[in-house]
Protein backbone atom coordinates (compact mmCIF):
# COMPACT_ATOMS: atom_id res chain seq x y z
CA UNK A 1 0.00 0.00 0.00
CA UNK A 2 2.70 2.52 0.96
CA UNK A 3 4.54 1.79 -2.31
CA UNK A 4 1.28 2.08 -4.09
CA UNK A 5 0.96 5.92 -2.86
CA UNK A 6 4.67 6.23 -3.07
CA UNK A 7 3.87 5.65 -7.23
CA UNK A 8 0.90 8.19 -7.29
CA UNK A 9 2.99 10.21 -5.67
CA UNK A 10 5.49 10.26 -7.84
CA UNK A 11 2.84 10.10 -10.83
CA UNK A 12 1.32 13.92 -10.25
CA UNK A 13 4.31 15.20 -9.38
CA UNK A 14 6.04 14.17 -12.97
CA UNK A 15 2.81 15.52 -14.35
CA UNK A 16 2.93 18.95 -13.00
CA UNK A 17 6.38 18.90 -13.73
CA UNK A 18 5.59 18.62 -17.26
CA UNK A 19 2.88 20.97 -17.62
CA UNK A 20 5.08 23.65 -15.89
CA UNK A 21 7.54 23.09 -18.27
CA UNK A 22 5.48 23.04 -21.31
CA UNK A 23 3.52 25.69 -20.09
CA UNK A 24 5.32 29.69 -21.58
CA UNK A 25 5.65 32.40 -19.18
CA UNK A 26 2.37 34.09 -18.37
CA UNK A 27 1.73 36.86 -21.64
CA UNK A 28 -0.47 40.28 -20.96
CA UNK A 29 -2.01 43.03 -22.70
CA UNK A 30 -0.26 45.54 -20.20
CA UNK A 31 1.42 47.43 -19.33
CA UNK A 32 1.59 48.83 -23.03
CA UNK A 33 -1.72 49.85 -25.17
CA UNK A 34 -0.56 47.04 -28.02
CA UNK A 35 -2.32 44.15 -26.88
CA UNK A 36 -0.78 41.01 -27.32
CA UNK A 37 -2.05 38.40 -29.76
CA UNK A 38 -1.53 35.78 -27.10
CA UNK A 39 -4.03 33.83 -26.05
CA UNK A 40 -4.80 32.96 -22.28
CA UNK A 41 -3.90 29.29 -21.69
CA UNK A 42 -6.94 26.99 -21.49
CA UNK A 43 -8.74 26.62 -18.23
CA UNK A 44 -6.83 29.53 -16.70
CA UNK A 45 -8.23 33.25 -15.52
CA UNK A 46 -5.57 35.82 -15.81
CA UNK A 47 -6.11 39.15 -13.82
CA UNK A 48 -4.10 42.17 -15.04
CA UNK A 49 -4.99 44.58 -12.27
CA UNK A 50 -3.28 47.97 -12.79
CA UNK A 51 -3.58 51.44 -11.01
CA UNK A 52 -3.20 54.36 -13.62
CA UNK A 53 -2.90 58.27 -12.76
CA UNK A 54 -3.03 60.84 -15.57
CA UNK A 55 -2.75 64.44 -15.92
CA UNK A 56 -5.06 66.07 -18.28
CA UNK A 57 -5.30 69.54 -19.54
CA UNK A 58 -4.90 72.84 -16.68
CA UNK A 59 -5.16 71.18 -13.64
CA UNK A 60 -7.36 68.52 -14.17
CA UNK A 61 -6.05 64.53 -13.20
CA UNK A 62 -7.98 61.21 -13.44
CA UNK A 63 -7.25 58.27 -11.13
CA UNK A 64 -7.98 54.57 -12.34
CA UNK A 65 -7.89 52.70 -9.66
CA UNK A 66 -8.16 50.03 -10.39
CA UNK A 67 -8.81 48.76 -13.67
CA UNK A 68 -8.95 45.02 -13.67
CA UNK A 69 -8.66 43.23 -17.22
CA UNK A 70 -10.25 39.02 -16.51
CA UNK A 71 -9.21 36.51 -19.19
CA UNK A 72 -10.19 32.93 -19.18
CA UNK A 73 -8.95 30.75 -21.34
CA UNK A 74 -12.16 28.41 -23.39
CA UNK A 75 -9.66 26.46 -26.05
CA UNK A 76 -6.23 27.30 -27.70
CA UNK A 77 -7.08 29.94 -29.94
CA UNK A 78 -10.12 31.47 -28.25
CA UNK A 79 -10.43 33.50 -24.85
CA UNK A 80 -13.31 35.53 -22.85
CA UNK A 81 -12.58 38.50 -21.39
CA UNK A 82 -14.34 41.07 -19.11
CA UNK A 83 -13.27 44.83 -18.20
CA UNK A 84 -13.61 46.46 -14.97
CA UNK A 85 -12.39 50.70 -14.43
CA UNK A 86 -13.39 52.57 -11.36
CA UNK A 87 -12.10 55.89 -12.27
CA UNK A 88 -12.08 58.72 -10.45
CA UNK A 89 -11.93 62.76 -11.99
CA UNK A 90 -12.53 66.48 -10.00
CA UNK A 91 -16.19 65.38 -8.42
CA UNK A 92 -17.08 62.52 -11.13
CA UNK A 93 -16.32 58.72 -9.81
CA UNK A 94 -17.35 55.15 -9.78
CA UNK A 95 -17.33 52.57 -12.23
CA UNK A 96 -17.36 52.96 -15.83
CA UNK A 97 -19.10 50.77 -18.05
CA UNK A 98 -18.42 47.51 -18.03
CA UNK A 99 -16.53 46.14 -21.30
CA UNK A 100 -17.34 41.95 -22.28
CA UNK A 101 -15.49 40.72 -25.32
CA UNK A 102 -13.29 37.59 -26.59
CA UNK A 103 -9.91 37.10 -27.89
CA UNK A 104 -9.22 34.94 -31.15
CA UNK A 105 -6.16 33.46 -32.76
CA UNK A 106 -6.37 33.78 -36.71
CA UNK A 107 -3.37 33.04 -37.89
CA UNK A 108 0.62 31.93 -36.16
CA UNK A 109 3.83 33.66 -37.25
CA UNK A 110 5.33 32.37 -40.90
CA UNK A 111 7.79 34.52 -42.59
CA UNK A 112 6.43 38.00 -42.94
CA UNK A 113 2.57 36.68 -42.00
CA UNK A 114 2.40 38.53 -38.21
CA UNK A 115 0.85 36.15 -35.00
CA UNK A 116 -2.48 37.71 -35.88
CA UNK A 117 -5.79 37.92 -33.22
CA UNK A 118 -8.97 39.52 -33.05
CA UNK A 119 -10.42 41.50 -29.99
CA UNK A 120 -13.53 42.43 -29.90
CA UNK A 121 -15.61 43.85 -26.66
CA UNK A 122 -18.84 45.50 -25.85
CA UNK A 123 -19.29 48.42 -23.11
CA UNK A 124 -22.68 47.84 -21.57
CA UNK A 125 -24.59 51.14 -20.16
CA UNK A 126 -25.71 49.97 -17.30
CA UNK A 127 -23.38 47.76 -15.94
CA UNK A 128 -22.38 51.43 -14.68
CA UNK A 129 -22.27 53.79 -11.73
CA UNK A 130 -25.17 56.09 -13.01
CA UNK A 131 -23.26 59.33 -13.25
CA UNK A 132 -20.91 57.86 -15.70
CA UNK A 133 -23.67 55.59 -17.44
CA UNK A 134 -23.78 56.05 -21.73
CA UNK A 135 -26.52 56.10 -24.38
CA UNK A 136 -25.83 53.74 -26.29
CA UNK A 137 -23.62 50.33 -26.29
CA UNK A 138 -20.08 50.76 -27.07
CA UNK A 139 -18.47 48.32 -29.45
CA UNK A 140 -14.53 48.35 -29.92
CA UNK A 141 -12.45 46.10 -32.10
CA UNK A 142 -9.03 45.31 -32.24
CA UNK A 143 -6.34 43.42 -35.13
CA UNK A 144 -3.46 42.52 -32.78
CA UNK A 145 -0.07 41.43 -34.65
CA UNK A 146 3.46 40.54 -33.27
CA UNK A 147 6.69 39.73 -35.39
CA UNK A 148 9.61 38.06 -33.82
CA UNK A 149 12.62 40.41 -34.76
CA UNK A 150 14.90 37.95 -33.64
CA UNK A 151 15.06 35.74 -29.86
CA UNK A 152 14.83 38.52 -27.72
CA UNK A 153 13.27 41.78 -29.75
CA UNK A 154 9.66 41.97 -30.96
CA UNK A 155 7.78 44.28 -32.99
CA UNK A 156 3.87 44.96 -32.36
CA UNK A 157 0.99 46.60 -33.93
CA UNK A 158 -2.96 47.20 -33.46
CA UNK A 159 -5.47 48.75 -35.67
CA UNK A 160 -9.10 48.95 -34.76
CA UNK A 161 -11.82 51.42 -33.82
CA UNK A 162 -14.50 52.37 -30.86
CA UNK A 163 -17.64 53.97 -29.94
CA UNK A 164 -17.94 56.27 -27.34
CA UNK A 165 -21.95 55.60 -26.41
CA UNK A 166 -22.99 59.04 -27.46
CA UNK A 167 -22.32 59.18 -31.27
CA UNK A 168 -22.07 57.01 -33.86
CA UNK A 169 -19.19 57.91 -35.49
CA UNK A 170 -16.12 55.65 -34.39
CA UNK A 171 -12.66 56.88 -33.36
CA UNK A 172 -9.84 54.36 -34.93
CA UNK A 173 -6.96 53.25 -33.17
CA UNK A 174 -3.86 52.64 -33.68
CA UNK A 175 -0.50 51.21 -31.96
CA UNK A 176 3.60 50.54 -33.18
CA UNK A 177 5.64 48.92 -29.72
CA UNK A 178 8.55 47.45 -29.31
CA UNK A 179 9.41 44.61 -27.30
CA UNK A 180 12.98 43.51 -26.03
CA UNK A 181 13.46 41.00 -23.29
CA UNK A 182 16.72 42.25 -21.13
CA UNK A 183 17.07 39.13 -19.52
CA UNK A 184 14.69 36.56 -18.33
CA UNK A 185 12.63 38.03 -15.70
CA UNK A 186 13.11 41.83 -17.16
CA UNK A 187 11.64 42.99 -20.45
CA UNK A 188 11.15 46.80 -21.89
CA UNK A 189 9.50 48.28 -24.73
CA UNK A 190 8.74 51.50 -26.01
CA UNK A 191 5.59 52.49 -28.33
CA UNK A 192 4.16 54.99 -29.75
CA UNK A 193 -0.08 55.33 -30.08
CA UNK A 194 -3.15 56.86 -30.72
CA UNK A 195 -6.49 58.11 -31.43
CA UNK A 196 -7.80 59.04 -35.13
CA UNK A 197 -11.79 61.23 -34.38
CA UNK A 198 -13.53 61.47 -37.45
CA UNK A 199 -14.70 65.08 -36.49
CA UNK A 200 -12.18 65.81 -34.02
CA UNK A 201 -8.44 66.52 -33.92
CA UNK A 202 -5.89 63.09 -33.95
CA UNK A 203 -4.45 62.69 -30.30
CA UNK A 204 -1.09 61.01 -30.12
CA UNK A 205 1.15 59.78 -27.60
CA UNK A 206 4.16 57.86 -26.44
CA UNK A 207 5.38 55.83 -23.76
CA UNK A 208 7.74 53.34 -22.46
CA UNK A 209 8.26 50.95 -19.34
CA UNK A 210 9.25 47.82 -18.18
CA UNK A 211 7.77 44.31 -16.49
CA UNK A 212 9.06 42.25 -14.45
CA UNK A 213 8.52 38.37 -14.27
CA UNK A 214 8.09 37.09 -10.42
CA UNK A 215 6.90 33.96 -11.30
CA UNK A 216 6.09 32.05 -14.67
CA UNK A 217 2.34 33.37 -13.33
CA UNK A 218 2.96 36.76 -11.78
CA UNK A 219 4.30 39.70 -13.16
CA UNK A 220 4.99 43.41 -12.25
CA UNK A 221 4.77 46.19 -14.54
CA UNK A 222 5.38 49.99 -14.96
CA UNK A 223 5.12 52.85 -17.96
CA UNK A 224 4.93 56.28 -18.32
CA UNK A 225 3.71 58.12 -21.00
CA UNK A 226 3.29 61.83 -22.76
CA UNK A 227 0.67 63.12 -24.70
CA UNK A 228 2.04 64.21 -28.43
CA UNK A 229 -0.44 67.06 -29.85
CA UNK A 230 -2.32 69.55 -28.19
CA UNK A 231 -5.56 67.22 -27.49
CA UNK A 232 -3.33 64.79 -25.08
CA UNK A 233 -3.33 64.14 -21.87
CA UNK A 234 -0.23 65.77 -20.31
CA UNK A 235 1.58 62.62 -18.95
CA UNK A 236 0.29 59.61 -17.28
CA UNK A 237 1.85 56.79 -14.99
CA UNK A 238 0.54 53.24 -14.31
CA UNK A 239 1.79 50.43 -11.81
CA UNK A 240 0.31 47.05 -13.05
CA UNK A 241 0.19 43.09 -11.15
CA UNK A 242 -0.47 40.30 -12.93
CA UNK A 243 -1.24 36.90 -12.27
CA UNK A 244 -2.99 33.69 -13.44
CA UNK A 245 -3.99 30.53 -12.43
CA UNK A 246 -5.94 27.37 -13.69
CA UNK A 247 -9.21 26.02 -12.36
Amino acid sequence: MKNLLHIIFLFFTIQNCCEAQELISIQTDRPDQTECPFITPVHYFQFENGFNYEKTIATNTLFVVPTILTRFGISPNFELRMLFEFTTEKNISGLNPVYVGFKTNLCKEKGVIPTTSFIAHIGIPNFASNNLKTTFYMPEFRFTMQHSINNKQTLSYNIGAEWNGETAEPTFVYTLATGYTVTEKVGIYIELYGFLPQIEKPDHRFDGGLTYLMHSNHQLDISYGVGLSKTSLKYFISLGYSFRFKI
